[in-house]
């Protein structure tokens, strides 16, 4: 069986992150991989240039187009730009009965600027996470979207608790912001155990497209049958291996190796 994955979000010309990280991503992991665009975008390692959104319309189009011919065995989405565009998503992948729906919630940019505004955020948290299998916040994503201050494991735990109550039915918090200057620390909730992964903190600049990369191993791996433990499992390997292995491209914040994983390199 060919096991297929499906990615809603911004093309990234630089190549590090979104669309093209996912499907990157999806093809080292054997998974064949699809892509409704949400944004076109101008970016390079130093920065994003442009970012130009499409219509709901026109994304509703790619995903009736994909799902009317290749359905899924899951979907991740990554940045979705706006409340349209959530609801949109949102309102097929309910009516297609997407079981396996990944939500990368690209709220917050590297330096720290908003991407999405407060109208937005409402959207993500009334549409698309009491329909998530898996959410994937980075700690500051966590913290805009239950209003809690995350300082360590114990409050990544309250955290994901409090998203598992929105509606998710498991919570991956990644731990990168974490001010552990030795390890990093994820934590899953699924409604009854929590579980953290945990891996030596790599100093490197060349971070770019981290949580597309491990939203894309999850979705990957939940589409071949996997559970959510080992799928996480497996996302936490293989961006340690992308980071701890970068290509040392571009001046500014590169992109991660994503074919260290399965090439063997040793973490």
């Amino acid at each position: 069986m060919v096991y297929k994955a499906l990615t809603i979000a911004g093309s990234d010309s630089g190549g590090g992150a979104g669309i093209q990280a996912d499907l990157k991503t999806f093809q080292e992991c054997h998974v064949y991989g699809m892509s409704a665009i949400t944004a076109v975008t101008a970016q390079n390692t130093k920065g994003v240039q442009g970012v130009y959104p499409l219509s709901a319309s026109v994304i509703l189009e790619q995903l009736t187009s994909i799902n009317g011919d290749l359905p899924p065995q899951a979907v991740k989405t990554g940045m979705l730009v706006n409340d349209e565009i959530i609801a949109t998503v949102a309102d097929f992948a309910s009516s297609s009965g997407w079981e396996k729906l990944i939500v990368d919630p690209v709220m917050i940019a590297k330096g720290g600027a908003s991407l999405l505004g407060e109208k937005s955020i409402g959207s993500l948290i009334n549409h698309l996470i009491p329909i998530a299998y898996v959410i994937t916040p980075n700690i500051p994503e966590a913290e805009a979207l239950t209003g809690r201050e995350i300082l360590n494991v114990d409050d990544c735990r309250r955290a994901a608790e409090d998203l598992y109550k929105m509606g998710a039915k498991h919570v991956v918090i990644k731990g990168g912001h974490q001010p552990d200057t030795l390890n990093a620390t994820d934590t899953l909730y699924d409604g009854i155990g929590f579980y953290e992964f945990t891996s030596p903190r790599v100093s490197t600049p060349h971070t770019h497209g981290t949580g597309c990369t491990f939203s894309a191993v999850i979705t990957a791996e939940l589409a071949k049958g996997n559970t959510a433990y080992d799928s996480v499992q497996t996302a936490k390997d293989f961006i340690t291996a992308a980071i701890s292995h970068s290509l040392g491209i571009g001046s500014g914040h590169g992109p991660t190796n994503h074919w260290a994983y399965h090439e063997g390199v040793k973490i």
